[in-house]
């Protein structure tokens, strides 16, 4: 089993920059394929990005492809999302999802998943 905890959310400007950060606990992080959802207010929750447990893998949503960024570092049991060219649509909670992955260069990007979810941090952007 595997803990989660985001931070790194806030309130930004449209086009500003936020860099979101998932620590985990608990287990071998490397074996672990991570991935970035999102939830805006009266809607569903919905991929973001993912990233394969070696890091070597990525894939991400078209509406931020482009303007994200999502990393991995294994030492240090993290996963990163950089977020730029922030626009009003982006304003959601953001969860970071764990699941073992075998294939270590596959991503994930179905919410069914991922078996462990942290418990989410806000970002807010402004126009």
């Amino acid at each position: 089993q595997v803990q989660l905890v985001e931070s790194g959310g806030g309130l930004v400007q449209a086009g500003g920059s936020l860099r979101l950060s998932c620590a985990a606990a608990g287990r071998t992080f490397s074996i672990y394929a991570m991935a970035w959802f999102r939830q805006a207010p009266g809607k569903e929750r919905k991929f973001v990005a993912a990233i394969s447990a070696s890091g070597g893998a990525t894939n991400y949503a078209d509406s931020v492809q482009g303007r994200f960024t999502i990393s991995r570092d294994n030492t240090k049991d993290m996963v990163y999302l950089q977020m730029s060219g922030l626009k009003p649509e982006d304003t959601a909670v953001y969860y970071c999802a764990a699941r073992q992955s075998i294939v270590s260069s596959r991503t994930y990007v179905q919410q069914n998943d991922y078996a462990y979810w942290g418990q989410g941090t806000q970002v807010t952007v402004s126009s």
